[in-house]
């Protein structure tokens, strides 16, 4: 994909791995303003709160935001935590 695709969206959508579940860490009214169907919307600042809810989840989760960042926040967080099955799917305009 082009830079521009990178930056604005565009291309192909991203493959999701068999089984993944898709955690949208975006606040509430972004999620609200346009997400992933199927996504499931747990905001950066209650990752921590919900941390046996994604150990409770099975597959790989692949978690997404605006622009991966903060899905990189928090993919980082549960790792450290001890989760292996998460990644970072950086923009959930990747996943249309």
């Amino acid at each position: 994909m082009s830079i521009f695709g990178q930056l604005f969206g565009g291309g192909q959508p991203a493959t999701l791995p068999e089984g993944a579940i898709l955690v949208d860490v975006r606040s509430p009214m972004e999620y609200n303003m346009g997400h992933v169907q199927g996504s499931i919307n747990i905001p950066l600042d209650t990752v921590q709160q919900e941390l046996s809810r994604f150990k409770s989840m099975n597959g790989p989760i692949v978690l997404i935001c605006a622009s991966g960042n903060r899905s990189g926040q928090a993919t980082a967080y549960l790792q450290r935590q001890g989760l292996e099955n998460v990644q970072n799917g950086g923009s959930w305009t990747s996943y249309r």
